[in-house]
């Protein structure tokens, strides 16, 4: 089996049972320990953090770092085309008895990447 110690630099300072290890007076509280065979987190962030709190402790630290590594200078742009369609629709309205149809228009908008390639 494959392993890895939780990234978070603070993992072993949270205070849970399953940090606790040692016995009698020797306790410590220790990095939680990943298993890599997981099927459902191969290849994800889940292979280096033992949970959300783990993850956005150490992107809360690390802020700058991360963002330094691939900085955004200006913005990316995808073109895309905007469809609007009107269909007739209903909407279903109490009346104190029954249901009664309402009808009205409804727009609907579709977003489509272009391809300029």
């Amino acid at each position: 089996m494959s392993y890895n110690w939780c990234h978070n630099p603070d993992c072993h300072t949270i205070e849970t049972q399953s940090r606790v290890r040692g016995s009698g007076d020797n306790k410590v509280l220790r990095t939680i320990k990943i298993n890599t065979n997981r099927q459902w987190s191969k290849d994800t962030i889940w292979d280096y953090f033992c949970n959300n709190n783990c993850l956005f402790s150490f992107l809360n630290k690390f802020r700058q770092e991360v963002a330094n590594i691939r900085p955004v200078n200006k913005p990316s742009e995808t073109p895309i085309k905007v469809e609007k369609t009107k269909s007739q629709d209903y909407r279903m309205r109490y009346n104190g008895n029954d249901y009664e149809k309402i009808p009205y228009i409804s727009t609907r908008t579709t977003i489509s990447r272009v391809d300029n390639d």
